[in-house]
């Protein structure tokens, strides 16, 4: 009796550890719906870390990820952003090292998959990514058709951004062009003044050595005329 309970015991255990990830569509009552997921925000990563998302998957899907580095912080200057995807077993499914990319992969297991942005080409500036990610399905046309959609307005968001970083950059470098001119042409005030000042130096003391000399000069001529010899006295 106690043999054939453990026998029933070890059957069900490996029953247990040979069932799929994820349950099949008939099973309803499992609680899980076989849909997609999708998100679309914007994040700040500090310089030199790494900020990671868990995104939840089934088994069969369709993982995307777009991103794009919109704009650096402080002394950073490089845009390139480091991003990896990793399973729920720690593999890596997918990685890019670009300022803008899009992963793909097909999930093999259902469980929560680990997206890391990782900031390490800039240790003294942070940088600011759009993502947009999620899960497609086979047979969710409706999924799809959304997603579709989501890329469009994606797509015309970056357009935007684009447009407005560019139309940023341009006022950004006609105002550096008015700055420069306006140091340009505080320095030539600066040296002007100096120029100015060394002149009006050099002209007054110039000026009190030749009163200085005109009073010896007509000291000496005073004293010639009235010059004597030594038998006279002098006036």
């Amino acid at each position: 009796m106690f043999l054939n309970a453990l026998l029933i015991a070890l059957l069900s255990s490996q029953c247990v550890w040979a069932r799929k990830s994820e349950p099949s569509l008939s099973e309803g009552d499992a609680g899980l719906f076989r849909g997609s997921d999708k998100y679309d925000f914007a994040v700040e990563v500090p310089a030199a870390q790494m900020e990671c998302f868990w995104h939840f998957a089934h088994q069969s899907g369709s993982f995307y990820l777009t991103y794009m580095v919109q704009w650096v912080t402080g002394m950073a200057n490089n845009q390139r952003l480091f991003v990896t995807v990793n399973s729920p077993q720690g593999l890596l499914m997918a990685s890019k090292n670009e300022a803008f990319g899009r992963l793909n992969f097909q999930t093999e297991v259902t469980g929560f998959y680990r997206i890391c942005l990782g900031n390490h080409n800039n240790q003294f500036g942070g940088i600011r990514v759009f993502l947009s990610f999620g899960v497609i399905y086979e047979g969710s046309e409706e999924s799809e058709r959304d997603v579709e959609e989501g890329e469009k307005v994606l797509n015309s968001t970056l357009t935007g951004i684009e447009e407005s970083v560019q139309k940023l950059q341009n006022q950004i470098f006609h105002m550096w062009h008015h700055y420069n001119f306006a140091r340009m042409r505080k320095g030539k005030d600066h040296y002007l003044l100096l120029s100015n000042l060394n002149y009006v130096n050099w002209w007054s003391a110039t000026q009190s050595l030749v009163i200085l000399l005109s009073g010896y000069l007509q000291l000496l001529v005073l004293k010639r005329l009235f010059h004597t010899d030594h038998r006279r006295p002098r006036c």
